[in-house]
């Protein structure tokens, strides 16, 4: 089926696009985890019903017209030939039915932010303009509790309660980025990875760290909120490379 014939009969064209393309990056940033993390994008007003990746499809190889639509309120989607990961359902079907702020979801296991996960004391301290973007907008999950199967997942959720944390350290575990869009969660997963990096590496020369006063770090987080427009260029800069690469992701 030709691209053109595709965007007329599937749904959500343009946001299949976007995540399918913020899955080509990750895979090459090496953000991902074989085929364990998952994306997801609500598509309903409510936010239960949303875009996902196939089960166990490299991020490298997803396409637009792969990507499953899943109701975060239907146990039987998993019992369909196309049925999401158990955890991905228990994951982000709990942060889509309890969150409904969080539109956009993504969890990677990528190495500096698992890393950050693994140390007794997970905060980023805002050394940095990078980790100034999260000051006070991260949440810390203390209490692993295995696979993230439904109850699992739902603990999680809970911890997303707060609309202005929208960065979940997954102690033990990974991290998981929610947004308003694809573009705003992938920018956000994207910084919050070179944060983490500058942050071990720095604990890496064993000198003392250099630490931005609190008032500054908060107002630093706020123009960069305020900063137009820098996730929708930043995403869209990425499909211009894949385009010109003849990539098969918006097919």
């Amino acid at each position: 089926m030709s691209v053109t014939n595709l965007r007329q009969n599937m749904e959500h064209w343009q946001e299949r696009v976007d995540l399918a393309a913020a899955f080509r990056w990750t895979a090459r940033l090496d953000m991902h985890e074989a085929v364990a993390n998952h994306f997801s994008l609500a598509i309903n007003e409510e936010g239960t019903r949303f875009l996902m990746n196939p089960n166990q499809v490299h991020f490298s190889r997803v396409k637009a017209s792969d990507l499953l639509v899943v109701d975060a309120n239907d146990p039987e989607t998993l019992e369909g030939p196309n049925a999401p990961d158990p955890t991905a359902w228990g994951l982000h079907g709990g942060v889509h039915r309890l969150c409904p702020h969080a539109r956009c979801v993504m969890h990677v296991h990528s190495i500096y932010a698992t890393v950050l996960a693994c140390l007794q004391d997970s905060r980023l301290p805002p050394i940095d303009q990078n980790s100034c973007t999260f000051y006070d907008r991260v949440v810390i999950d203390e209490d692993y509790g295995g696979l993230a199967f439904e109850e699992e997942g739902a603990r999680c959720a809970a911890l997303l309660h707060d609309p202005r944390q929208k960065v979940m350290v997954m102690g033990g575990h990974g991290v998981m980025v929610i947004g308003e869009t694809v573009a705003e969660t992938f920018n956000r997963l994207y910084y919050f990875e070179r944060a983490a990096e500058t942050y071990i590496k720095a604990l890496q020369t064993g000198l003392p760290l250099r630490r931005i006063p609190d008032d500054i770090a908060e107002k630093t987080a706020r123009e960069l909120e305020a900063y137009p427009e820098q996730d929708a260029r930043h995403l869209a800069e990425l499909k211009a490379i894949l385009d010109s690469e003849a990539s098969d992701y918006a097919t």
